[in-house]
């Protein structure tokens, strides 16, 4: 280049060529970290996995290296989701020492006052589990469920299960209104069970898998993704710059990481042998236990004086209960939006923004059907993924969906509607008038609950930051709920998977101003079945829980 100066201005010309020099170094060292960066983050990615000796079975998850703060906080989540140790038994299980619902029993203790119960009593009951063979269970660890219902008075609340670790359990009622009701007992897994879902996630947390597209001119080609993901071949490290949160796929043979146009899920690995699969036939999911002598009882109203329900020995009361198939919450009003109108005037000059998975899409779907005004602005999106948005433009009114980021088990969404919650949060403007809400579990069940915890602090940390910068902005989140269950339901998404992480999403949020929709208990209360996406009449249930939140009573 100095050739260049010779018949020119020299001192200028060089002056020139050194500046150019300079900011071309600058870049490439700019460049060069940028690089080192990226593959310091594969590098301790990849040892840390092979170095790490975990029950959990992690050679292959990549998780965030954690502050000491976050350590302690994972490890208290993972003590509240603690399950009793898998049964004493030889491997393979004998089938005929599985639990058995239909040689267990459930008895009515009685109650105070010569066997009478009222209204804000309790209503206990002993739990008492045999095997297959009519043998008593030396241990605990079967996932039991119970509610507590009157059919004539579209009446139910759910009741707290107590394993006792020695094969028995007890479940607490809270008796909230007059007149005949009934016990319903559920074994929805045995202990037995519970351990192959348990070795599942250790051991197999890859077998959902996904995929993605990628395509250049004529150019195409598909590769399989995930959290999980045996580093046998090159991949490309799709982690989230902002929240961390991992995502990988194999590298294309011929084309770049850069290439990447679609995600999608891809299928699922069943890797049961037979005695495994024995423990989940659809003879002993979800299974109802038989009442020693009668399941009812007549409840009558309060005593005099009595104003509030007994204390507890459990851990909390019910959030709610059923009545004339109506909701009503417990330490709160749940007021009723039956018309389109009212529905719009409580809405009137707001925004709502959902975000998550499916079951929060059905709320979109709901209020798009039960409000004609608002009408859903055609994106061309895909009905499963969107995003969708909807409009009301006489009252001002904005109703969006999007989905979360990987893993999500959708099909065919663009990686350019890939985003995670935590980054929408960031984005929002917020305050007085801005409803936000989440919906975030159910796509996490086939991973290390370690994973959850990291998406749902990363959520955390940015609704912290919106509710900081815009202090009136609402924030509500709605916890999974019961699902039916066929082999690959329960193999994937079972209710004790889900279980596991609605304990973990009700920690994370407990004292923050975050409101909840009890989709758990309101799903186990309700008489019709169990569903992933509930059906109708609960789904407006738990509307009217979000509008009363939005417009809350007066002087509620």
């Amino acid at each position: 280049m100095a050739s260049i100066c010779k018949n020119r201005q020299g001192t200028i010309c060089y002056f020139i060529i050194i500046c150019l020099s300079m900011i071309t170094l600058v870049y490439m060292l700019c460049s060069l970290d940028v690089w080192q960066a990226q593959n310091r983050v594969d590098y301790i990615t990849t040892t840390s996995r092979d170095n790490t000796k975990s029950k959990m079975t992690q050679s292959f998850c990549s998780f965030q290296p954690l502050s000491p703060e976050d350590a302690l906080e994972t490890q208290l989540l993972l003590d509240s989701t603690a399950w009793p140790k898998d049964p004493p038994l030889s491997v393979p299980i004998p089938v005929d020492q599985i639990s058995s619902a239909a040689k267990s029993t459930f008895t009515i203790l009685q109650g105070t006052g010569r066997g009478q119960w009222h209204v804000g009593d309790q209503l206990k009951v002993l739990i008492t589990m045999y095997d297959l063979r009519g043998r008593p269970k030396k241990f605990g660890g079967d996932f039991i469920i119970a509610r507590l219902h009157s059919p004539a008075l579209g009446a139910g609340v759910a009741g707290q299960v107590v394993d006792h670790l020695n094969g028995s359990y007890s479940a607490v009622f809270y008796l909230l209104w007059e007149g005949t009701v009934q016990v319903e007992v559920t074994l929805v897994h045995s202990s037995e069970a519970i351990a192959v879902l348990r070795n599942l996630t250790n051991k197999q947390p890859d077998r959902i898998y996904f995929q993605s597209y990628f395509r250049s001119g004529s150019v195409s080609e598909k590769t399989m993704c995930n959290v999980c993901l045996n580093m046998t071949q090159p991949v490309c490290n799709y982690t989230d710059l902002h929240t961390g949160d991992p995502w990988f796929c194999y590298k294309p043979k011929k084309l770049s990481c850069h290439a990447r146009i679609s995600h999608s899920k891809g299928g699922f690995k069943e890797n049961l042998k037979d005695w495994e699969r024995k423990l989940f036939d659809k003879s002993v999911i979800k299974v109802a236990i038989q009442a020693s002598t009668y399941p009812n009882v007549t409840v009558l109203p309060s005593k005099s004086g009595q104003a509030e329900m007994q204390k507890s020995s459990v851990n909390s009361e019910p959030s709610g209960y059923y009545y004339q198939g109506v909701w009503r919450a417990l330490g709160s009003t749940v007021l009723q939006f039956n018309t389109s109108s009212a529905m719009s005037e409580c809405l009137k000059e707001k925004v709502v923004h959902l975000y998550g998975d499916s079951t929060i899409r059905q709320w979109f779907e709901h209020l798009i059907a039960a409000m004609p005004d608002l009408k859903d602005f055609n994106l061309h999106n895909s009905k499963q993924n969107g995003p969708f948005m909807a409009f009301d433009f006489a009252n001002n009114i904005m109703v969006t969906y999007r989905c979360h980021g990987p893993p999500l088990r959708f099909m065919d969404v663009p990686t350019g509607d890939l985003r995670y919650i935590a980054n929408e949060l960031d984005g929002l403007k917020g305050g007085a008038g801005t409803t936000v809400v989440l919906s975030i579990w159910s796509h996490f069940s086939t991973f290390p609950i370690e994973l959850y915890i990291q998406r749902l602090r990363g959520i955390r940390k940015a609704v912290l930051r919106l509710l900081d910068r815009s202090p009136g902005t609402l924030v509500i989140v709605r916890t999974a709920n019961l699902k039916a269950l066929t082999l690959f339901e329960t193999l994937t998404n079972s209710d004790w998977y889900s279980l596991q992480r609605d304990k973990v999403l009700r920690a994370m949020f407990r004292g923050l101003k975050v409101h909840l929709v009890d989709a758990w208990e309101m799903s186990l209360a309700h008489h019709l079945p169990h569903s992933l996406h509930p059906q109708p009449p609960i789904i407006k249930n738990m509307i009217n829980v979000l509008l009363s939140y939005i417009c809350p009573p007066k002087g509620g």
